[in-house]
C-alpha cells in the first residue's frame, strides 16, 4: 500500500496544516518508507511470539518523594515579569 501525494495533501488540509510541494513529496516518501517497513513485519511468523507491551524491561526512575521546605515568595517570583505585592501581575485580558 502506497500513500500518494494527493493523500498527503488530503491528511495535510484535514488537520490545517500549508504544506510546500517539497514537503508533500517528501512526507509521501517518508510515509511510504514507514509502511514498507512495516509490511516487512507484517510478513514474519509471530505465531509462537508472545505479545509484549514493550521490548525492553521499564525501570522506575523516580526518586523518592521527600519532602523539602517551599520556595519563599521571593525565590518564586523572582523571574516574574511584573508582581503586585506577593502575586503575579498580568495584564487584563
Amino acid at each position: 500500500m502506497a500513500i500518494s501525494r494527493d493523500e498527503v495533501l488530503h491528511v495535510a488540509r484535514l488537520a490545517r496544516l500549508e504544506l510546500s510541494d517539497e514537503e508533500l513529496d517528501r512526507f509521501a516518501e517518508q510515509l511510504n518508507a514507514i509502511l514498507e517497513a512495516v509490511g516487512k513485519v507484517a510478513e514474519l511468523d509471530l505465531e509462537d511470539v508472545e505479545p509484549t507491551s514493550h521490548p525492553l524491561d521499564l525501570v522506575n526512575v523516580w526518586a523518592e518523594d521527600e519532602p523539602r521546605p517551599p520556595l519563599s515568595v521571593d525565590e518564586a517570583l523572582a523571574n516574574a515579569p511584573d508582581r503586585e505585592g506577593d502575586s503575579f501581575r498580568v495584564p487584563a485580558a
